[in-house]
C-alpha cells in the first residue's frame, strides 16, 4: 500500500441547492427544464417512448390456484420415526396423526407414500397415493395399505 493508493473515506455529501461556488448550486446539477428537473418525479422504467423492457418480453408461468397440496414421505423415514418411536407401529398411520406428531406441515391436504429405503417393522397405512415400490415393501412385509379416496 503506498500513500497514492489510500482511498478517502470520511468526505462529506454535497449539499446541494446552495449557490453558484458549491458547483451544485441553480439547478442543482438536474438541468434546465424537463420531467426529470421537476422534484418528486421518478420515470421508472420509461425508455424515451421505446417500448419499455418488462412489456418487450412475453408473459410467463402460471399458477394454479386449485392444485391439491401432496405430502410426500419415503418408507425410509417412516422407519427411522418408528425406530425414534415418533410412530407408534401399533396404530394406524395417517395424514392426521403425521400432522398431529408435527412430522408433516398441516398445510398438506392428501398423502404419497414413496418406495425410498426399507421398511423393517409392521406398519398399518392409510394414504391417498402410494407408489408402486412402496406398496410392494409393505405387503412384503406383511403391514395393511389402505387407499382413501376424496
Amino acid at each position: 500500500m503506498r500513500l497514492n493508493e489510500l482511498v478517502k473515506t470520511n468526505q462529506k455529501k454535497q449539499r446541494v441547492g446552495r449557490g453558484i461556488g458549491s458547483t451544485k448550486g441553480k439547478t442543482s446539477g438536474r438541468g434546465h427544464k424537463g420531467q426529470k428537473s421537476r422534484r418528486g418525479v421518478a420515470v421508472k422504467s420509461f425508455e424515451g417512448g421505446q417500448m419499455p423492457l418488462y412489456r418487450r418480453l412475453p408473459k410467463r408461468g402460471f399458477k394454479n390456484f386449485f392444485k391439491s397440496k401432496i405430502a410426500t414421505i419415503n418408507l425410509s423415514n417412516i422407519q427411522k420415526f418408528c425406530e425414534k418411536s415418533k410412530i407408534d407401529p401399533k396404530k394406524p398411520l395417517d395424514l392426521k396423526s403425521l400432522i398431529s406428531k408435527k412430522i408433516i406441515n398441516k398445510k398438506y391436504s392428501k398423502l404419497k407414500i414413496l418406495g425410498s429405503g426399507d421398511l423393517k417393522t409392521k406398519v398399518d397405512i392409510s394414504t391417498n397415493y402410494v407408489s408402486k415400490n412402496a406398496k410392494s415393501k409393505i405387503e412384503k412385509i406383511g403391514g395393511k395399505l389402505t387407499l382413501v379416496k376424496d
